[in-house]
Parts: C-alpha cells; structure tokens; sequence
C-alpha cells in the first residue's frame, strides 16, 4: 500500500510543476485523495458491499468534486489534476500513467448493463474539459484536446480535438530537460494540447485550395498547348488567383498576410515618375 502511495506522489512530481513537497501533494491535491478514496471503495464493491461503496464514493465527491463509479477499473500512477468535474462510469477501464484534467467526463451513451464506458489506454492524456462517451477505445499514448467530444474509437498515439473530435497530426517538440524526456517518454502534453496542433477544418480546406491551384496551372498549360496546335484558338486570359488560405493561428495570418502583401507588390505598375 505504501509503495503505491509513494508512486502515486511521484507521479504528481512528473506531471504538475506546482508540486513543492511530498507533504504538500498528500494534504492538497483532491485528485490523489480522490484516487486513495476510489482505491477502498473498489475493492468494497468487489466484496459485495456495493451500497457502502457507493457511501463513501459519494462522500469523496462532496470533499474532491470528482465522481468515481466504484466499478471503474483504475490503472497505476493514474494522475487526475484539479479534478473538479470529473466523472468516471462504472465501467470505464483506465490504462497506468493517464492523465485526466477538470471537467473531463469518461461517460456512456446507453442505458443499457453492460459494457457502456470508454476503455483509455496507456499513457492517455485527456484534457479539461473533454467528453470521452460510450464503450470505446483509447489507443495508447492518445491525447485528447480540451473540450473536444469524443465519440469513436481513437488509435493510438494520435490527438483528438474539436467537436466532434477529429484526429490531427503533430510533431514531437525536441527534449531539453528532465521534465521534458518524461513528458516525452510518457506521451504527455498538458491539457492534451499541442503548440502546433492545425486546426483541421482550416487544413482541410487550405487542402482543397491548393488542388485548386494545381487545376489552375493545368488550365493554363492546356490552353497554351491548344493554342500552339491551332492558332486560332483563343488565347484565354485568365486572372490571377490572390493567396486565400485559412488561418488557424495569429501566426499563421501574419505569414499569410506578408505573402499576400509581397505578391500585391511585384505585380504593381511601375511609377511613371520614377522612370
């Protein structure tokens, strides 16, 4: 039991930079008291003594804010931060080293018995917020957005955001520090966000832009090609396309806005004046 509780403590050192002292976790992260509580009551429901269980389920709600379906299966090392809002079904199966923020429900769709909560793999992280619903699997090292809803399955070592969620892909930062090649090594991110996670409505379309573009040049070539076959053939002149992709971020607008703004430049009329 003690060797369990030293690991979980560890585990909040290796994911909330706020932690201070072993002291300090054990007295003040509802999450842990939480997770000690939900450990009791599993094993109350597991004997047979379900209502009891559901007692003290509901009297470790009052004191964490977080709700914990004694039948819920609960991996190591599991780490739930802040922890008000959340809510773990009864059925719902957590893999070792998953990490859940504020808000975040692990819920079902049916009301029928049976296998009706989310299966979360390893090293899951998901954020605030975040809807994981019916009897689906979580791959692991997936990683789901703040506020996404999450409705299907999701493969592992993906990142789910929107509503609904939809997969995106990005890239692994370089490490830099201790705390850093854990985040690495454990697939974690706060929140289940990236820095560079695209917004995949805006990449989608960005997508369609450029295949546009590429029909565009096509177009023009195939006239070019006609109009050497038979010189009577007309010569279209068609105008030119400005840059009018989607920006998902303040970044990304200003190097669209630059392009655009160098593009006007070049194709401006030369200045009487300056002749």
């Amino acid at each position: 039991m003690f060797a369990r509780l030293k690991e979980d403590i560890a585990s909040v050192f290796d994911r909330d930079p706020a932690a201070r002292n072993a002291f300090d976790v054990l007295t003040t992260y509802p999450g842990l008291h939480a997770l000690l509580m939900h450990r009791l009551t599993h094993w109350l429901w597991h004997i047979g003594l379900c209502w009891f269980a559901r007692v003290l389920s509901t009297f470790a709600r009052w004191i964490t804010g977080i709700e914990i379906h004694p039948g819920a299966t609960i991996g190591r090392r599991f780490f739930i931060d802040h922890g008000m809002g959340v809510v773990i079904g009864e059925t719902a199966v957590i893999g070792d080293d998953c990490t859940l923020y504020h808000g975040v429900t692990l819920g079902g769709t049916s009301w029928k018995k049976g296998k009706r909560h989310p299966t979360l793999g390893k090293n899951v992280v998901v954020g605030a917020g975040a809807k994981v619903l019916g009897p689906i699997d979580v791959g692991d090292g997936a990683r789901i957005g703040s506020n996404a809803v999450v409705l299907k399955s999701v493969p592992a070592g993906t990142t789910v955001v929107g509503v609904p969620g939809r997969l995106i892909e990005t890239s692994v930062p370089a490490a830099d520090s201790r705390r850093t090649e854990m985040a690495e090594k454990m697939g974690f991110d706060a929140y289940g966000a990236t820095s560079d996670a695209p917004d995949p409505v805006a990449h989608a379309i960005n997508c369609m832009l450029d295949h546009i573009h590429v029909m565009d040049q096509r177009m023009q070539t195939m006239c070019q090609m006609l109009k050497r076959v038979n010189e009577e053939y007309p010569d279209l002149d068609l105008p030119e396309i400005d840059s009018c992709e989607i920006a998902s971020t303040a970044e990304e607008l200003l190097k669209i806005q630059r392009v655009g703004k160098s593009t006007v430049d070049a194709n401006a009329p030369e200045d009487s004046t300056s002749k």
